[in-house]
């Protein structure tokens, strides 16, 4: 089965390439896996501070990932799996694609304006001939009409 691993936050670009990728899935008869990251923790001197940081970050990324299931399973009736890892994002995609040897692209929002993000960046920069699979880049600035029409 063809699986689209999608790397989501709270950026619009990410629910950009959601919505790609769970088109191309509906269409291909594919799957979806999300992968959530959470930033590496900061050192904090008290390891109570620090154990409540990190849960409230990864209650973050769950509550994210889990609406962006939610609505991804109401507009084309697949059901996601979802990953949620702490680390350094480049590290954490890395490892995960590493990993996972039924995944068929990466698919990744880039930014409508500036840098296009730090995923993008590095992933179509120096690593792109080193992927295992391919690299899907979703502009940002696409409207819902423009990546129905594309996907």
């Amino acid at each position: 089965m063809r699986t689209y691993l999608v790397v989501v936050d709270e950026s619009p670009e990410a629910e950009t390439a959601l919505r790609f990728a769970a088109r191309r899935a509906a269409k291909t008869g594919g799957a979806i896996r999300i992968l959530a990251l959470i930033p590496p923790a900061e050192f904090v001197q008290w390891g109570g501070v620090q154990a409540t940081m990190e849960d409230e970050a990864l209650q973050r990324a769950e509550a994210l990932v889990m609406s962006a299931a939610g609505t991804l399973s109401d507009e084309s009736g697949i059901r996601p799996s979802i990953t949620v890892r702490q680390g350094e994002a480049v590290a954490v995609v890395r490892k995960t694609l590493e990993e996972m040897d039924d995944v068929a692209a990466l698919v990744l929002g880039a930014a409508a304006a500036g840098n296009p993000g730090k995923l993008v960046t590095h992933f179509a920069g120096a690593d792109a001939g080193k992927l295992p699979c391919p690299l899907m880049i979703i502009p940002g600035g696409l409207d819902t009409d423009a990546i129905d029409r594309l996907s």
